[in-house]
């Protein structure tokens, strides 16, 4: 079984539309998380983070309460939001600012699929935002007054890294960190945070990088992230770059 790369939340209680948009989500190796009524939506935004949130506006009134408990939620307000047109156009014109991309009923796949083309680069952008790399380092800890802490990474993330040591270091201590990641020469370093510790484990939030080696960071971890699409997302994906840079030079 194929591994999503990304994870959409899918809330509509149409049978077909939950069938034609699950496909063409799947399609894209993005998971749908469907739900039918808005109580279990909200439930699961409030506890889950999703790369893309699908809100039917057939749902009237609760498709709008949807759209704005996904602004609210801490963890889901970068998400890319897509609503699903009502057969009130009315309805979907009050709503349409609420979202990001517009799926237009009646739905088929060639207009499900024109309307994810776009969006899909900014799935994965949200997705790399959280992507969390599994690899094993050689980390330094530096302290103030302090001897460095050697110790290894468990794994790395665009906002910081979980690491292997046994050396007692406080929460909310700020640290440096250095690290040099596979295929670099350069080490990384990085003014950081302690946020949080565990026997054997302590998590470390960057607090300020160099433009430039976030810049290399970022792209860094978005070639860890494509290495995981499967090959037939892949030539979708590059199919989609190369479509939307011919539009832009024309």
């Amino acid at each position: 079984m194929t591994t999503a790369i990304a994870v959409a939340l899918l809330v509509s209680a149409d049978p077909v539309t939950i069938q034609q948009i699950g496909h063409a989500l799947q399609d894209l190796s993005i998971s749908p998380d469907v739900c039918q009524e808005m109580p279990a939506s909200i439930h699961l935004l409030n506890c889950r983070k999703f790369d893309a949130v699908v809100v039917d506006l057939q749902l009237g009134e609760q498709s709008g309460r949807v759209l704005n408990e996904v602004r609210l939620s801490p963890s889901n307000r970068t998400a890319v939001t897509f609503a699903i047109s009502s057969s009130d156009p009315r309805t979907t014109s009050a709503l349409r600012q609420r979202s990001s991309f517009v799926f237009e009923r009646p739905l088929s796949a060639l207009s499900i699929s024109g309307t994810l083309k776009p969006a899909y680069g900014l799935i994965l952008r949200e997705r790399r935002r959280y992507f969390r790399h599994p690899v094993a380092v050689p980390v330094t800890i530096l302290r103030q007054s302090m001897p460095e802490v050697l110790c290894h990474s468990v794994n790395i993330s665009e906002g910081g890294m979980a690491v292997n040591t046994f050396v007692p270091l406080a929460a909310g201590e700020d640290v440096g960190v250095r690290f040099t990641l596979p295929d670099y020469a350069e080490p990384f370093v990085a003014e950081s945070r302690i946020c949080w510790c565990t026997t054997g484990h302590l998590g470390v939030r960057f607090v300020s990088f160099s433009q430039e080696q976030s810049s290399e960071l970022q792209e860094w971890l978005s070639r860890r992230l494509e290495e995981m699409l499967p090959e037939f997302v892949t030539e979708k994906f590059q199919t989609m770059e190369r479509s939307s840079i011919t539009v832009l030079s024309d």
